[in-house]
């Protein structure tokens, strides 16, 4: 039942990173992909709207934490409390910036809400990245599971460590390489014009970085955490994401050599889905490693809530999950397609 739940979260969590995040590296390409006020807005039309509807799945992810893994959410929230206002506050700032760029056709004013939906989109790539990091290099939790972090200590990943290191940073220029990458997938799928032929080469020049940055962040892995490894072998899921990863990449790879863009765009969402699954399975069953002490270091087992808890859980949860898929499926349909920018009295749309 543990595993199950590990794997629900695991679920929502990636459904955002994979949604979310093509938003992420679009919104930190637009300004280059996009060079005039018209084509920018081609840009905001591709992920207007549906930016607010992938954050669901966000809340899903802490309101299952928070039913089923407790003392764990408990731990991170306090520890990781100047961090999470952080991407809050981007998270603010991006949606801000998506909802009122548009409504003043004044060029200074849609600039300023671009810049700084694009600096917004960084930072949160960068956060989720550094998270990310977090997750699988561990935190100085003490025996009573409590800790805190300033942004930078000694730079080293091991001891009383900062939330940046020099491994926390690699995980995060690794997750804005893949983001954008991804981003720029999505932009050839749902633009065209000037817009799509950019968004087309810079794919192929992120997604040939991406390979070079995994390999180095794998080899990281392994030195920050040598018990990843053999973890990783005795988990099914492991080989599972892994074979995800294969398969995802060939359909990646054909479908940007074949110009088809919804195949490429598919093995891009997977590739990455394919690689968090992988992640997930490797540090199971430990959920937050300690950096001081391994023995301090919270389990599945010890952070699971009450057997009330769970069953409650089982109870809601099946359908609030129908719906959120019922609904996923008609705003994916009802968004489908290409985008086109047409202009207003209120600027573009």
């Amino acid at each position: 039942m543990i595993m199950f739940w590990y794997c629900v979260v695991s679920f929502m969590l990636i459904a955002y990173v994979t949604l979310d995040g093509r938003n992420f590296g679009a919104g930190i390409l637009h300004l280059v992909v996009a060079r005039t006020p018209e084509q920018r807005r081609q840009v905001i039309a591709a992920i207007g709207p549906l930016w607010s509807w992938h954050e669901v799945w966000l809340v899903g992810f802490g309101g299952t934490m928070v039913a089923v893994f407790p003392r764990l959410l408990a731990a991170a929230f306090s520890g990781y409390y100047l961090a999470l206002f952080l991407i809050l506050w981007c998270l603010l700032l991006r949606g801000i910036s998506l909802e009122v760029g548009g409504h003043i056709n004044d060029r200074l004013w849609q600039t300023f809400w671009d810049n700084l939906f694009a600096l917004a989109s960084l930072l949160l790539a960068t956060l989720f990245g550094t998270a990310a990091g977090n997750l699988v290099r561990g935190v100085p939790l003490d025996s009573q599971a409590n800790f805190s972090m300033a942004f930078f200590s000694n730079f080293r990943p091991t001891g009383n460590v900062g939330l940046f290191d020099w491994y926390t940073v690699s995980v995060a220029v690794f997750s804005v390489i893949i983001l954008c990458a991804h981003g720029a997938s999505y932009l050839t799928l749902k633009t065209e014009g000037p817009v799509h032929d950019r968004a087309a080469e810079w794919a192929k020049r992120l997604w040939a970085a991406v390979v070079p940055a995994f390999v180095a962040i794998s080899l990281e892995s392994w030195v920050v955490r040598p018990d990843l490894p053999a973890r990783a072998v005795s988990n099914p899921f492991c080989w599972l994401g892994l074979w995800v990863v294969a398969a995802s990449t060939i359909t990646l790879i054909s479908g940007m050599l074949a110009r088809r863009e919804l195949r490429a765009f598919l093995g891009s969402t997977f590739l990455i889905t394919g690689l968090l699954i992988t992640g997930g399975a490797c540090i199971y069953p430990i959920m937050l490693h300690s950096t001081i002490a391994p023995e301090n270091s919270l389990t599945a087992d010890s952070v699971v809530s009450s057997n009330n808890a769970i069953f409650l859980a089982s109870t809601w949860w099946p359908l609030g999950f129908a719906l959120a898929i019922v609904y996923f499926v008609f705003i994916s349909r009802r968004y489908a397609g290409k985008v086109s920018v047409r202009r207003d009295n209120q600027g573009f749309y």
